[in-house]
């Protein structure tokens, strides 16, 4: 029997190493380091991998998220100030009938796909929370579930949320506000909205200015005001916003009515940085690779590319001038090389060959500095270089 914590390993390390597909785990068997990575003499078989979903549930990768989110908390790499919310559908290509079908952006179409839900510290661009096991009519109610997360973790509900205009329904904002968490995002721009706003006398735009973006679009005019909206109690604060390099205009929701237009327009602008996030989960760690159609162990799946971005960017912190990189830049210049591994009584070496970027490696403290690994017997690990 492999232990828990050697098959969650090994799970991970495919992550780590930007592995596409669980079945190409076979070409890796030959390979003493990988194994040895994660405590065992040889990696578990791609049926393991791939499709056996063992007895983990919805609860157990939540748990699992709590005490993650608990030991990022405690390292500082959390600021939580401001949380980027998004949905992802995964493309599936298998034949099982219980996957359902959702829209495709990347191909512009419905089908079979695994809806995922991202939520995002904006800081630190460290994704703090995911569900993958998600059925249709559940999606606008998902934010609740993260937000019973956050105060579960926290003692106190997230202050501040940005996403799009699809992730939830005009009701549930009204409860927002009443939860007294502040919210921006956009509105549906609806025929007879776009209508208003092409009847609007140009008098009524006024010109406002953005700072600290480097863009091409830096002014901008905005109509700000409060409407009412269906199913929403009391007024909320709109924003219409043209010149922005788009065709049609942007139109902001949120209930904070002190910050400035200019602010409120630049902070919606780094929701980009989910699904650019997002974007490099596909790339690099192959989300959208699903070998399964079992939704809980895509769910656990999803888990796993919060645990490795996680890591990449701790690691990329340590890394002077690197601190903004992203894994796959890490990946190669700094974790894809080769090296000796001296296996002693009490202390594993690992040498690494002689490359251009070691010099940072020396500056960062990892080099020649201990450490010690639970699942290699707490003997101590070494890093050093030719």
């Amino acid at each position: 029997m492999i232990p828990a914590e050697n098959a969650f390993l090994s799970c991970l390390l495919l992550k780590l190493i930007a592995r596409k597909r669980k079945s190409h785990i076979m070409d890796l068997v030959f390979e003493e380091g990988t194994a040895l990575s994660v405590g065992l003499n040889e990696l578990p078989k791609t049926a393991y991998m791939s499709e056996y979903s063992e007895r983990i549930t919805h609860s157990d990768n939540i748990r699992f998220m709590h005490q993650w989110f608990k030991q990022l908390r405690r390292i500082g790499v959390l600021n939580g100030e401001s949380i980027n919310l998004d949905f992802q559908s995964l493309p599936y290509f298998g034949e099982e009938d219980v996957v359902e079908k959702h829209y495709v952006s990347m191909r512009s179409r419905k089908q079979k796909a695994i809806l995922v839900f991202f939520a995002q510290d904006v800081k630190s661009r460290i994704f703090c929370y995911s569900n993958a096991d998600l059925r249709k009519g559940e999606e606008s109610d998902e934010i609740f579930r993260f937000i019973e997360f956050w105060n579960k973790q926290t003692g106190q509900n997230p202050s501040h949320l940005v996403f799009d205009s699809k992730l939830t329904t005009y009701k549930n904002l009204s409860k927002l506000n009443q939860m007294g968490i502040t919210f921006i995002t956009l509105r549906r721009r609806t025929s007879k909205l776009l209508q208003e706003v092409a009847n609007t006398p140009y008098s009524a735009w006024r010109k406002i200015e953005l700072h600290n973006v480097a863009r091409k679009f830096r002014t901008s005019k905005v109509i700000d005001r409060k409407i009412q909206l269906s199913d929403y109690k009391g007024k909320i604060r709109q924003v219409l916003v043209k010149d922005l390099g788009h065709d049609l205009p942007t139109i902001l929701l949120t209930n904070d009515n002190r910050i400035s237009c200019a602010d409120l327009i630049s902070r919606y602008a780094l929701r980009m940085l989910i699904e650019n996030s997002i974007s490099t989960g596909i790339k690099f760690f192959h989300n959208d690779a699903l070998s399964s159609s079992v939704a809980i162990r895509i769910d656990f799946d999803v888990l796993l590319t919060l645990v490795a971005q996680a890591t990449y960017h701790i690691l990329a912190q340590k890394l002077r001038g690197y601190e903004q990189s992203n894994a796959e830049v890490i990946f190669r210049k700094f974790i894809d090389t080769p090296a000796k591994i001296i296996i002693g009584n009490n202390e594993i070496e690992v040498r690494l060959n002689k490359r251009a970027n070691n010099p940072i490696l020396l500056q960062s403290g990892l080099i020649n500095t201990p450490f010690k690994l639970p699942w290699l017997q707490n003997k101590n690990v070494v890093i050093t270089l030719k």
